[in-house]
């Protein structure tokens, strides 16, 4: 899988549902899922990026896993709600280049 692109890995997510995993579940199942998995990126960024201690049941996760679990959710949204993510990100880059051309740079906060 390396190198796979957002299309591909949309298309992967949905050939998986639809054989090993039955079918989708409910959109706004999805959803609540979605936000499990951001809630457990969170409490492992806290804890090894913030002040947070690290709980017995904090051991043996992965960043890399839960970002990726975050990911495969939000293919499933794209793909049940018939999104084309690849589009949607370039078609964000683009609005994003244009409305924050100089906003950042003339941002004080963000100078050393």
């Amino acid at each position: 899988m390396n190198n796979l692109t957002i299309s591909e890995a949309q298309k992967k997510v949905d050939e998986w549902i639809k054989s090993i995993g039955v079918k989708y579940f409910s959109e706004l199942t999805n959803l609540g899922i979605l936000m499990e998995e951001v809630g457990e990126l969170s409490r492992l960024m806290v804890r090894k990026y913030g002040e947070q201690s690290f709980k017995e049941s904090d051991k043996g996760k992965e960043l890399a896993d839960e970002m990726a679990d975050v990911l495969w959710v939000l293919f499933c949204l794209a793909n049940q709600t018939g999104v084309n993510l690849t589009e949607a990100l370039e078609k964000n880059f683009e609005k994003k280049t244009t409305r924050d051309a100089t906003r950042h740079l003339d941002n004080e906060k963000l100078k050393s």
